[in-house]
């Protein structure tokens, strides 16, 4: 697995996201038995859209714990010491697995939005590693608003109906990026199996559907969360809910569902 360079870590403080060529491809094959068991079998927490016209835009949540495969990638990939030497880390917890699997054809769009309001955590320091398991070409990646995550602002969270995810929340909306692009540095790129894209939690990002697309689209997602990270109360509201957890606003992030998966050596965490 390649190493992380200071100018990678510079780079990720900066703009809240980069890309990291083959960390992940040993994997690849893994990951992908593990989308399709995970297919084949979703959980209560499975959302699939499927617009009239389009082909099934497929995602599921947090089976790291039934799913063979993606155990082993928590804990056997080393994706922790990626995580810890990005975020300049002492400790790093698993967070939360995400598979996102948008056949050949699905018109649906991924919003310009922010993970963080969405999320039963906050963290000063947090990585996705958003990995493709099929090649990507740019225009279907996933898409980052450089700087975005040092903007100070968390964005309204939204469904994809359009409506707010938490009523009365008056923070403001992500503004209409594609109104503008020229506006924003975004960043992109051509992707192979087992690449990964690194980005911050608060990092505005989004992602095209695949109509026009060579190949459908698989990603298994996984983020990590640095120490320190406290857990917030969302009302079960978030994505993923985490409705049965029954740690208080404000405790340290805890619990078998968080596992710690990489410290310095030597320390306590």
């Amino acid at each position: 697995m390649s190493a992380i360079t200071a100018e990678m870590q510079r780079d990720f403080a900066a703009d809240g996201a980069l890309v990291l060529r083959g960390v992940f491809t040993d994997w690849v094959e893994r990951l992908r038995e593990g989308v399709a068991e995970a297919m084949a079998r979703p959980s209560r927490l499975e959302r699939s859209y499927q617009p009239a016209g389009s082909a099934r835009f497929f995602q599921d949540l947090c089976r790291w714990q039934d799913v063979a495969e993606f155990r082993a990638f928590v804990e056997q990939s080393g994706a922790g010491a990626l995580a810890g030497a990005l975020m300049r880390a002492d400790g790093v917890r698993f967070f939360h697995d995400h598979i996102l699997v948008k056949e050949v054809g699905a018109a649906v769009v991924t919003p310009w939005h922010q993970d963080r309001p969405y999320y039963c955590v906050d963290a000063e320091r947090s990585v996705s590693f958003w990995i493709p398991l099929d090649p990507v070409a740019r225009e279907f990646s996933l898409r980052c608003v450089a700087g975005s995550h040092r903007s100070g602002t968390t964005h309204r969270p939204m469904r994809f109906d359009g409506s707010a995810l938490y009523a009365g929340d008056e923070r403001p909306d992500v503004p209409d990026i594609d109104a503008d692009p020229a506006a924003y540095r975004i960043l992109a790129w051509d992707m192979a199996p087992g690449d990964a894209v690194a980005f911050d939690f608060g990092t505005v990002h989004g992602a095209a559907g695949t109509v026009g697309a060579a190949a459908r689209r698989r990603v298994f997602s996984a983020r990590f969360v640095a120490d320190g990270a406290r857990f917030a109360d969302r009302g079960g509201r978030g994505s993923p809910p985490f409705d049965h957890l029954t740690l208080q606003d404000g405790d340290r992030l805890d619990g078998a569902e968080f596992p710690v998966v990489w410290r310095k050596e030597g320390l306590l965490f």
